[in-house]
């Protein structure tokens, strides 16, 4: 390798370091700009996400149709009926529509069993137990009455689900925490490429093509009182010295 790309690799290679360098130095010098930011990104998403978003809830409850019912799919429109509606309606004291309960309520078959599930979804998740627990009820005592059909057993309550189901409030506070580290290291480069101070004899070697001789070190008035106490020390000790 000649000598001139031996300088030149060098010189690369010093740039680097001197880079790296600078990075972690400007990042520990200013990292209250990225703390402060990111503080503030998060709490801010978190207080968006407390006034603007509701909890949901959901649970369910099963009955199981006797294999005598001729149609499961009349069973199952029945389970919504406006008159199963409205007998939810008066056992819990709702203020609320039928049309409104029958929103919260979803019916599906388990599978091809004769199993069917009543899923209810409600911002209060002990109302949305009972409003499911009321519909199974209501309903064994619809079809009992319009089909002459008793075959219909209720197999489990519905359980009060304490965990939402719209548990995206987390995921939205971590972004607004990335996005803060994101953000404040970015101001922190930019208010740095604006600042024309220099600081390193690199910088001043490159600015004024001169060769740095030496440096003053930056000391303040506690270093200062330590400097001068020291020395005064061995002062004492070299007299010392010298009167033995």
């Amino acid at each position: 390798m000649s000598r001139l790309k031996q300088n030149r690799y060098i010189d690369r290679r010093t740039a680097k370091e001197v880079n790296l360098k600078d990075f972690f130095i400007l990042i520990k010098k200013r990292f209250w700009i990225i703390a402060l930011i990111t503080v503030i990104t998060t709490l801010a998403g978190h207080f968006y996400i407390s006034a603007n978003s509701t909890p949901i809830y959901n649970t369910s409850t099963d009955v199981i149709i006797g294999p005598e019912a001729e149609s499961m799919s009349t069973i199952m429109v029945m389970v919504t009926d406006s008159i199963v509606m409205n007998m939810v309606k008066e056992d819990l004291g709702l203020s609320q529509s039928s049309g409104n309960i029958k929103s919260q309520i979803e019916v599906q078959r388990v599978e091809d069993s004769q199993i069917i599930n009543i899923s209810v979804t409600n911002t209060d998740p002990q109302l949305a137990a009972a409003i499911a627990d009321s519909t199974a009820v209501a309903f064994k005592s619809r079809v009992a009455n319009i089909l002459n059909f008793n075959d219909v057993q209720i197999l489990n309550e519905a359980m009060v689900n304490a965990t939402p189901i719209n548990g995206g409030q987390n995921k939205t506070v971590i972004i607004a925490f990335v996005f803060g580290i994101i953000a404040g290291t970015g101001l922190v480069f930019l208010l740095d490429s604006m600042d024309d101070t220099i600081n390193k004899e690199l910088e001043i070697e490159e600015v004024l093509g001169v060769h740095v001789l030496g440096t003053v070190s930056n000391m303040n008035k506690k270093k200062l009182t330590a400097q001068q106490t020291k020395h005064k020390q061995l002062e004492i000790r070299g007299e010392t010295v010298d009167v033995k």
